[in-house]
């Protein structure tokens, strides 16, 4: 039976769960659904495509997809003509026992196939329940993603990942590294800034693996393509004053990436590289490639280079047969580095990793109370490596409105800090504004524009 959409009943709503990949990915498919004719609805109850793109690095995100998935499953039996799409990471993971679980979904697709949504649909309009998990090469992407911000722009340069850490399931749901050519980045990346985007943030699994699928390199055996080149060969695209890059990995970060950096303007000076664990013996487990003293190394051929950089990263605790030695070793490495911001995670058991079926699990008390005494000492370490702020001009572009108090506008600090002061939305929304920083808290600074506390001083 063929599904007949009127143009009164077209409308659909994203809810996107997890990394900053899957956020690119359902701007894409946004892009896709409006081509198509849709209208984005903000009350998913409005819409009747509606799509849940999905994270499974950890099992409370996968649990929440559930919970979601429930509550449209039931309204799908009073409204046939509902269609519910499945997309990202749990999709590519569960497959076909997706549609036991759920008989009322319509489309399963995996992270590979965000690009085929409107044929993928299509194939549900007329009829089928489908599922689309195969590993696929990714085709380059002519699809105008439906951008959530006016002033930052995500731009993928590789999809997928090649490592094996023994507690992640990317690979197995990303598939295999795939890279952009440096020309179709670059030409999105044009586009973006006739479009007066001022920031943009190529994005990665693994990003410092960049171009080594690509063809070519020079007789002494470099790639023609890294990451480090790529930086050269964007940096400058008119219009786009800012460019930043996330996941590093520390096996793969290197000195010439680190100088490229401080060499070129535009590259913010802030660095996400997670480091997981700060015990070597837990690192080898995570099949991570690296020691704590190598990362170390690392962070300070960064500040070598860029004192003030902001670094950033990821860290687990209670990974299994993690002793209270190992873990008092993770404290020491976020103790000695200080970090800007750091994400933690009690360790997860995900489906089909190696380390999901090891001896030595730990229980959930012992993994929360580590995560605890983490988190304290991160909270003490980001509010004093905060105070370096206070009584400086930075430059901020303004992203928002502060959603607590409406009189003032928000951005970040090219080392990533939320900043807030006073102005107007409607002027300064995508404008690098210059601020005096007059308070430092932990997570965020407040400060007063240049402009005005100049004319304060007259």
């Amino acid at each position: 039976m063929t599904t007949i959409m009127t143009t009164s009943n077209r409308r659909y709503h994203i809810t996107t769960f997890g990394c900053q990949m899957n956020k690119a990915d359902s701007e894409r498919m946004a892009g896709i659904l409006e081509d198509m004719g849709f209208e984005w609805s903000e009350d998913p109850n409005q819409a009747n495509v509606i799509l849940y793109n999905t994270c499974t690095i950890r099992d409370n995100a996968e649990q929440k997809v559930y919970s979601y998935l429930g509550r449209q499953a039931k309204r799908k039996h009073s409204e046939p003509d509902l269609t519910l799409v499945v997309a990202g990471c749990v999709a590519q993971q569960e497959g076909e026992s997706l549609l036991r679980r759920v008989p009322e979904l319509d489309l399963v697709m995996g992270p590979q196939h965000a690009n085929r949504l409107k044929d993928l649909l299509q194939q549900v309009f007329d009829g089928n329940q489908v599922v689309a998990t195969e590993a696929v090469h990714i085709m380059e992407d002519i699809t105008k993603p439906r951008r959530d911000s006016k002033a930052t722009a995500w731009v993928n340069v590789i999809y997928g990942c090649n490592e094996r850490c023994t507690y992640c399931v990317v690979p197995g749901v990303r598939g295999i590294e795939q890279s952009r050519t440096p020309e179709a980045i670059r030409a999105e990346i044009e586009e973006l800034g006739r479009q007066g985007y001022k920031e943009i943030t190529l994005l990665g699994q693994n990003i410092d693996a960049y171009g080594r699928d690509l063809p070519g390199s020079t007789p002494e055996g470099r790639h023609l393509h890294t990451l480090t080149d790529l930086l050269y060969y964007v940096h400058d695209v008119p219009g786009i004053e800012r460019i930043r890059f996330a996941t590093s990995h520390p096996r793969y970060f290197t000195e010439r990436l680190i100088k490229a950096c401080a060499e070129l303007p535009k590259v913010c000076e802030h660095f996400h590289i997670p480091f997981q664990s700060g015990d070597n013996e837990v690192l080898k487990r995570m099949s991570r490639g690296y020691t704590q003293e190598k990362y170390r190394r690392i962070i300070d051929k960064i500040r070598e280079y860029m004192p003030d950089a902001s670094i950033s990263a990821d860290a687990i605790v209670g990974f299994p047969g993690e002793t209270e030695e190992q873990f008092q070793n993770t404290l020491k490495l976020t103790e000695d580095i200080g970090f800007d911001m750091l994400n933690t995670a009690a360790y997860s058991p995900r489906p089909g990793t190696p380390a999901a079926i090891w001896d030595g699990q730990l229980s959930e008390e012992v993994k929360s109370d580590r995560l605890q005494r983490l988190n304290h000492l991160v909270n003490i370490k980001i509010a004093e490596r905060s105070q370096r702020y206070m009584g400086r001009t930075e430059e901020i572009l303004v992203e928002d409105q502060n959603p607590k108090d409406v009189t003032q506008v928000m951005g970040r600090t090219g080392g990533n800090r939320l900043t807030f002061f006073t102005g107007d939305i409607n002027e300064l929304k995508g404008q690098l504004v210059k601020v005096k920083i007059t308070e430092a808290r932990a997570f965020s600074l407040t400060g007063i524009p240049v402009k005005v506390q100049e004319a304060v001083l007259v």
